[in-house]
């Protein structure tokens, strides 16, 4: 029986004792039985969107009995109604949107990320004219697309479109006027919070809880054995007792913890009606005009090139934020100044030095918004400065010769077995890290980037 073969009977087969028939298994078969069953889950989350939806526009009598389609579906499921409800309401959405329903139909598209491109579509900035909406669903949709899709570059993209079609409406995500804190002691004596907040208040709080939600070593180097869970509801704690012990506060990333934002002084000066004259110059057609905008870059971006300018700030926990906000908060902040060369990256700050300087590591952090090894998508707090050639081989202390990498993939890159050595770090024509991967992983090498922290990188 081929390779192929036994992959495929694994993945269309029961799961039941599916364990012994793995470990049979090498473990390059193994990884294709995990990618084959992804896209598998893909294509049938796409064929239970469409038949419960059809079940919304024709119901029989046992469907009419529940208060709307997604709760039937979750009766005689393991979904709860919250999940049943948001199945129901994607295939809803979907039927104004056919360019959207059948790159999810294809398994190009995941439900979470169909649901945010029909949610911008459905409420656009009401800045945006109606005959742009099939160049936002592209961009949106090939932001989206593809195994490095991630739902941080997909909010970027919103964020980008909602920059350029600017109004005077505040984004959803940063709306403190949706902002709500359920508390409530329970049965046994113990406490439920639930609540959801804006962007900006996520980043508050994810700053803060940080640093005190690192895992601790015992005093005998044993690991800390806490779940994440557990580490962020004893960092709450502890973040409650030192305010309420005045206020004291801890490192995170050898900072103290505040909420950092990113944005380029262009953009944090420039007038708020930019938007309208950047679109107003990148064509001359007028409204009335019966131009075919789908074979004109009407709205100033004809792909996602333009996506490399930020123009719109940044924020390393929460991601995306609205230039509004940006300049909000400039108004009462302490600024840092990280100069750029004409490719948009940080100048070299004190190179004859081993150590990473602080202003170093705020341009690191400007540059790679986190750990740039690709696809990871942790936080700057959690990096480390590494030297792309070792300072003790003459590498150094200079912007390009340094790169955030998170613990688990400093160690990776120099202590792994099979992996030291092996994982090649060059500077790119844009200064910025790409990461040739091994053989066995790509067999033609091709170097690659984290987008995890941003929006797409198309250029090398």
């Amino acid at each position: 029986m081929s390779v192929n073969t036994v992959v495929a009977d694994v993945v269309a087969g029961s799961a039941v004792n599916v364990r012994g028939r793995l470990w049979r298994l090498r473990p390059c078969d193994v990884r294709d039985v995990a990618v084959s069953v992804s896209a598998e889950i893909l294509r049938l989350e796409a064929i239970r969107v469409a038949a419960v939806d059809e079940l919304a526009l024709h119901p029989d009598e046992p469907v009419l009995c529940y208060r709307g389609v997604g709760r039937w579906l979750a009766a005689n499921t393991m979904l709860q109604n919250a999940a049943g409800n948001k199945i129901a309401a994607l295939g809803v959405a979907l039927r104004a949107f056919p360019a959207i329903a059948a790159q999810f139909d294809a398994g190009d598209l995941t439900v979470d990320h169909a649901a945010l491109i029909t949610a911008f579509c459905e409420s656009p900035p009401k800045g945006m004219p109606d005959r742009a909406l099939p160049h936002c669903i592209k961009t949106l949709l090939a932001a989206a697309s593809g195994v490095e899709a991630t739902t941080t570059k997909l909010r970027y993209a919103i964020a980008v479109l909602e920059r350029i079609f600017e109004s005077e409406d505040i984004p959803p995500g940063e709306d403190d006027d949706r902002n709500e804190l359920r508390i409530a002691p329970t049965l046994n004596g113990r406490v439920v919070i639930k609540g959801e907040f804006d962007a900006l208040t996520g980043e508050m709080l994810l700053s803060a809880l940080s640093g005190l939600s690192m895992p601790t070593p015992a005093a005998d180097g044993t690991p800390d054995a806490r779940s994440a869970a557990k580490r962020t509801a004893d960092a709450l704690t502890e973040l409650i007792r030192r305010y309420l012990d005045n206020a004291a506060t801890g490192v995170d990333g050898g900072q103290r913890p505040h909420v950092n934002v990113h944005v380029t002084a262009k953009d944090l000066a420039e007038h708020r009606d930019c938007a309208s004259t950047r679109t107003a110059s990148s064509s001359s057609a007028s409204p009335d005009d019966e131009t075919d905008v789908e074979d004109a870059p009407v709205w100033g971006f004809d792909d996602l090139d333009d996506f490399d300018d930020l123009d719109v700030g940044h924020m390393p926990w929460m991601g995306p934020l609205s230039i509004t906000r940006t300049r909000m908060l400039a108004c009462d902040c302490m600024l840092s100044t990280v100069l750029l060369d004409e490719h948009g990256a940080p100048l070299d700050v004190s190179p004859l030095k081993r150590l990473v300087s602080a202003a170093q590591r705020t341009a690191l952090i400007a540059r790679d918004k986190g750990c740039a090894f690709p696809s990871c998508d942790a936080v700057p707090a959690w990096c480390d400065a590494h030297h792309i050639l070792p300072w003790s081989k003459g590498g150094l202390t200079v912007m390009d010769n340094l790169t955030l990498l998170c613990r688990a993939h400093h160690t990776l890159i120099h202590r792994k077995a099979g992996f030291a050595g092996q994982w090649e770090i060059k500077m790119g024509s844009d200064r910025r890290p790409w990461f040739v991967p091994l053989a066995g992983i790509d067999p033609q090498q091709r170097p690659r980037r984290s987008t995890a922290h941003q929006g797409p990188v198309l250029r090398t």
